[in-house]
């Protein structure tokens, strides 16, 4: 089992989530973490395209922005290019709310490469970036 790559990277990525599940403690931050730093990233936005973007289901992004915004997290509003359909935008306090996440992350991070160097870290993380388009939604089957 050590030599499949798709092996390792399944065992590295159960234990990521693990680790940085322990370091989000309370039940919901874990799903809204994705969803806030999508809208930061990539907003004002679609509710289906941060769907797509940041790999939650439509089903679940509905309930997940529902409970942003009843927060004030996050706002649904007309689109500007388009009245007929309402975009995303992450509010202030959802961008502080994002901050406290993104300490928690950053733990659970450096946990999970603990035993990389800087440069070994990076390296990791461009292997992974040039590796992800190819393994899109619309990847071939043999992928």
């Amino acid at each position: 089992m050590w030599r499949l790559h798709s092996w390792l990277l399944n065992q590295a990525a159960a234990r990521a989530n693990r680790l940085v599940a322990a370091e989000f403690g309370q039940a919901g931050s874990r799903s809204r973490y994705p969803v806030l730093a999508g809208l930061s990233e990539f907003g004002p936005i679609s509710q289906a395209e941060l769907g797509r973007r940041v790999g939650i289901d439509r089903s679940d992004m509905v309930a997940l922005l529902n409970g942003l915004e009843r927060d004030g997290l996050a706002v649904r509003a007309p689109d500007e290019n388009d009245r007929r359909r309402n975009a995303l935008r992450i509010t202030p306090a959802g961008e502080q709310a994002l901050l406290a996440l993104d300490d928690l992350v950053d733990r659970g991070q450096a946990a999970l490469l603990a035993p990389l160097t800087e440069e070994e870290r990076e390296q990791l993380a461009r292997l992974l970036r040039r590796l992800l388009p190819f393994l899109g939604p619309d990847a071939p089957d043999d992928a």
